[in-house]
């Protein structure tokens, strides 16, 4: 079992609320201060992704691209070839969203360390609407041989994030949501790529979540153990490579699955977990994010309410999930 220390004022009114991007620029411009082989490059988004923090602190470091996500990339994997470890940072919806191609066959073809970040990714980026409510890039990027795919649950596991996939000397893909969202760890919590963690053990259901989604499976475990169901919750912020010995024992202790993502669920994060359990341990699953259909304009909350993605409507779906699936493969 993981030693996993939860930020002690989670579930207080006063819990601290960060954007999970402001951990990359924090983290970013860490790492830029102890190597200098790291650069960063923008697509002309540098305060609204906080690759801002490390343009003004190592301007000679920084390229600004302008509005061409595909050059982004490719300028990307040549500092790459050169010996640098680049940064290319733009908007989910434009990158991967605009130059997918690229990313496979000038980065990960050629296994150049270039780190993509990509922010405001899924439906928190709220009134900006479907157009850049990007939530197929979990899909998109994991089927990429050679590229690391992370998604961190908060700003604290972002900067921790960033700094680990500086030193990998992989292609990496890093995907942050825009708003404020509580922050679920500490600087003494774990991080590792490839790790996953368990923040709370449980016999009747494994709930398993990333990127932000896992604040919301934890609001849900609590609202279900109100009704005698005892939910396992694991953070899954390495969506590629999975954690399958992790994984495998979570759904071994509980018998049922549930993933929570905020991106679609075909292709994504739930279809990564169906494909390690359908191959090595099947077990009833089902999956919550978006159920094929674009996202909407509204508020962020106001969205994850509609799509039922809050804690609340997880428990719900969990207990319904409880009532009609029996335990697979439960350790006895």
């Amino acid at each position: 079992m993981n030693e996993y220390q939860l930020n002690p004022d989670l579930f207080n009114d006063n819990v601290v609320m960060e954007p999970i991007r402001a951990g990359f620029g924090k983290g970013l411009k860490a790492i830029g201060g102890t190597n200098d082989k790291v650069v960063a490059l923008c697509a002309d988004l540098t305060d609204s992704t906080q690759v801002g923090l490390f343009r003004e602190t190592f301007p000679d470091r920084f390229i600004e691209i302008g509005i061409s996500e595909q050059n982004l990339v490719t300028v990307a994997s040549g500092l790459a070839m050169a010996g640098k470890i680049p940064f290319a940072v733009a908007y989910a919806a434009f990158s991967p969203g605009r130059n997918w191609e690229q990313i496979k066959t000038t980065i990960a073809l050629n296994d150049q360390p270039v780190k993509i970040i990509a922010s405001h990714a899924g439906i928190s980026v709220g009134p900006d609407g479907a157009t850049h409510q990007m939530l197929e890039d979990i899909a998109l990027m994991r089927v990429i041989p050679n590229m690391i795919v992370i998604v961190p649950g908060d700003s604290i596991e972002a900067e921790k994030a960033t700094q680990a996939i500086a030193e990998n000397g992989k292609p990496s893909y890093l995907r942050l949501a825009r708003e404020k969202t509580p922050i679920i760890s500490t600087e003494n919590s774990p991080f590792e790529v490839g790790k996953a963690y368990v923040l709370r053990e449980g016999t009747d259901i494994s709930l398993m979540g990333t990127g932000a989604m896992t604040y919301q499976l934890l609001v849900a475990a609590n609202l279900l153990s109100e009704k005698g169901i005892n939910a396992e919750v694991v953070h899954i912020p390495t969506v590629k490579p999975l954690d399958s010995e992790t994984i495998i024992s979570s759904a071994k202790r509980t018998g049922r699955v549930l993933t929570a993502e905020e991106a679609q669920v075909a292709g994504g994060f739930g279809g990564a977990v169906a494909e390690l359990l359908g191959n090595q341990l099947p077990t009833p699953i089902v999956r919550v994010g978006m159920q094929d259909r674009f996202g909407e304009s509204g508020e962020p909350m106001e969205l994850f309410d509609y799509f039922n993605m809050t804690g609340e409507h997880i428990a719900n779906t969990a207990e319904e999930f409880i009532t009609n699936k029996p335990q697979y493969h439960r350790e006895m």
